[in-house]
C-alpha cells in the first residue's frame, strides 16, 4: 500500500494536470454549443464501435451454444415431418398409427472422429441422459455418418460408415433396387454398394439413399453417388458399383441421431424366428 501511496505521490503533477484538463474540457462543451456537439457525436461514435465489438466477441464465443439450440429444433422438427408424412400401407385401409414406424431424433457435436483406422469410430458428446441410446442411427446433412456402439451417462461412440464391419440397408433412388453400402477400408470418400443384381440398370450419377427396410435410418438419407458401375469379378450375378460418399468425413462437426422407438420389438421377432438380423 505504501508503494502505491509513493507511486501517486510522485505522478502528482501529472494527475493534477489531467483533472484541470478534464475540468477545462467540460466548460467548453457545456458552454458552447458547437464544441458540445461535436463532442457528444465524437463520444457517441466511439461507444458505439466499442460496443459493437464487444456484441460480436460475445455472439463468437456464443455461436456454440446457438448451434446446439438449432440443431434440438431442428431435431424437432424432422420427427413432427417425419410423423406428419407417413403413410398407411394401403390407401384403402386406415392403420392404427401403432403399426407405423415411428423415429425420434435428437441431436449432439461430434467431440472425436477417427479417418485412419479400418475400424473408425466417432464420440460424441451427450449420451444416456440426454435419450442416446444403442443402435441409433447417426446422419448429418450431408448424409450417413454411422450407428451408436455403445452409451454411457454423458458421452457416446458410434462405428462410422467408416469401419468395414458395417453394412447399411441402400437403395438406388432412381430405380428403387436395393443393396447394402460397404466401406472397403480403403478411400475416406469413396464405398461400395453390394449385392445389386446384374440385371439391374445402374449408372454413374445416380444417387445411392438409405432404404427403410433395416429399421435404423428413415428411407431417403444420402449415402452416395453412384461413379462406376462393371461386372464383379468375385461373383458373376452382381455388379461391382463404386460410390462417392455424400458425407465429407473430415468435417464432421455436428450430427442427428434417430430412433426407431419399435426395434427392440423387431429384433425380438427376428431372434424368435431364428432369422438373422443382418442390420
Amino acid at each position: 500500500m505504501l508503494r502505491i501511496l509513493q507511486f501517486l505521490y510522485n505522478l502528482r503533477a501529472f494527475i493534477l494536470f489531467v483533472f484541470l484538463e478534464a475540468i477545462a474540457v467540460w466548460l467548453i462543451v457545456s458552454n458552447n454549443s458547437p464544441q458540445g456537439a461535436a463532442f457528444f457525436n465524437s463520444s457517441s461514435k466511439l461507444i458505439g464501435i466499442v460496443l459493437e465489438t464487444q456484441s460480436n466477441v460475445s455472439e463468437f464465443f456464443d455461436l456454440d451454444d446457438a448451434n446446439i439450440i438449432l440443431q434440438e429444433e431442428n431435431a424437432q422438427l424432422m420427427e413432427r415431418l417425419n410423423f406428419t408424412s407417413a403413410q398407411a400401407d394401403s390407401s384403402y385401409i386406415e392403420l392404427d398409427s401403432a403399426f407405423e414406424a415411428t423415429f425420434e431424433f435428437k441431436g449432439a457435436r461430434v467431440i472425436s472422429n477417427s479417418l485412419r483406422f479400418a475400424q473408425n469410430h466417432v464420440t460424441l458428446n451427450k449420451g444416456a441422459k440426454d435419450g442416446l441410446k444403442p443402435g441409433m442411427g447417426i446422419f448429418n446433412q450431408q448424409g450417413v455418418v454411422g450407428r451408436l456402439k455403445m452409451v454411457s451417462e454423458n458421452f457416446s461412440v458410434g462405428i462410422s460408415l467408416l469401419n468395414t464391419d458395417l453394412l447399411v440397408s441402400s437403395k438406388i433412388k432412381s430405380s428403387d433396387v436395393f443393396g447394402s453400402v460397404k466401406w472397403m477400408g480403403e478411400d475416406a470418400k469413396k464405398a461400395k454398394l453390394l449385392y445389386v443384381p446384374r440385371h439391374v440398370t445402374a449408372q454413374a450419377g445416380d444417387s445411392v439413399i438409405t432404404s427403410g427396410f433395416n429399421a435404423v435410418f428413415p428411407e431417403g438419407i444420402p449415402i452416395g453417388v453412384i461413379r462406376e458401375v462393371s461386372p464383379s469379378s468375385d461373383n458373376p450375378n452382381y455388379l461391382d458399383i463404386d460410390l462417392e460418399l455424400t458425407t465429407d468425413f473430415s468435417k464432421v462437426g455436428y450430427v442427428y441421431l434417430v430412433e426407431n422407438t419399435q426395434i427392440q420389438e423387431l429384433d425380438s421377432l427376428y431372434s424368435e424366428s431364428e432369422l438373422p438380423n443382418e442390420f
